[in-house]
């Protein structure tokens, strides 16, 4: 299997816009904005949506460390591992980066068994719940498990809809960053 990882995007503000990237209060405002504007699956989030997504970053940047990590950012930008199309419903003007796995230090990058917020939140009892894996890792769950976004396209099946990446530095991505880095 050739392993390829996707990062979706609104075409009109450029990929790896990163809310995280900002100051608190700024990424409230903007996804404040967002929230009023309701074009977006982003629209939807809850109003704790930004502490709770530093928690979890936290967590699962803390995880990855644990397992030899060594993250060069606070915070993840997000792909996929593999395509998952139902994304492209997330945005007004969907687009659409693909990247090689292998272009990702095994050090810079972790992957979560579905999206980070269901996946570190949900208690379950599935043994992929609030586990963060490596490179080497991800392959062996693929292979127990299978890819989500094969067996769960529609979402009827759980919150598990595709493979998160968690790129921790931007070696790779820097070339598609905004020049503002990170503004909105």
């Amino acid at each position: 299997m050739t392993l390829v990882l996707y990062h979706y995007y609104e075409a009109a503000r450029g990929p790896f816009r990163n809310l995280s990237s900002l100051p608190l209060e700024e990424a409230r405002e903007i996804l404040g904005q967002i929230v009023r504007d309701g074009k977006t699956f982003a629209s939807q989030r809850a109003g704790d949506y930004m502490e709770t997504r530093l928690l979890l970053e936290n967590r699962a940047r803390e995880a990855f460390t644990a397992k030899g990590g060594l993250p060069g950012n606070p915070f993840p930008h997000y792909m996929t591992l593999g395509p998952c199309d139902w994304l492209c419903s997330w945005y007004v003007e969907p687009s659409v980066i693909q990247l090689g796995w292998d272009e990702f230090d095994d050090r810079s990058i972790s992957f979560t068994y579905g999206d980070l917020f269901p996946t570190m939140r949900y208690d379950d009892g599935k043994p992929y719940r609030k586990q963060v894996y490596t490179k080497g890792e991800i392959r062996e769950v693929i292979a127990r498990y299978g890819l989500p976004q094969e067996w769960n396209k529609h979402g009827d099946k759980g919150p598990e809809r595709y493979i998160e990446a968690q790129i921790w530095d931007e070696k790779v991505i820097g070339r598609y960053l905004p020049s503002n880095r990170g503004g909105f």
